[in-house]
């Protein structure tokens, strides 16, 4: 499984982003019988699982960091998965990475152990 992420860029404090995540490279399984998420890191930091999702139940998770700002969705006729980020804030500033995972080895609620990832978009929120 391959992802590709973009959208990422330069934005000042109170904007927005859309981050676009492809996902390919299926084989016997489908877009469908993954969970894909959205993890941020910043130097020196852990990374964080901020959103996931899981395309066919349309589950949902959100950090408490991004709640009611961020909004995850995805669209399997294109095996795609979106990150909207509105009300962007300087912390926000990190890179952003794509990842996905078999639903049967993860839960969608707990947004972590995932095995497929992206090269990562940065995102920078200008105070």
């Amino acid at each position: 499984v391959q992802l590709v992420e973009s959208g990422g860029g330069l934005v000042q404090a109170g904007g927005s982003l859309r981050l676009s995540c492809e996902v390919s490279g299926f084989s016997w399984d489908r877009f469908e019988d993954y969970g894909i998420g959205w993890f941020r890191q910043v130097p020196g930091k852990e990374r964080e699982g901020i959103s996931c999702i899981g395309p066919k139940d349309g589950n949902t998770y959100y950090a408490d960091s991004v709640k009611g700002r961020f909004t995850i969705s995805s669209d399997s006729a294109k095996n795609m998965v979106y990150l909207e980020m509105t009300s962007l804030k300087p912390e926000d500033t990190a890179v952003y990475f794509c990842a996905a995972e078999y639903l049967g080895w993860v839960e969608i609620e707990k947004c972590q152990d995932y095995d497929y990832w992206g090269q990562g978009t940065q995102v920078t929120v200008s105070s």
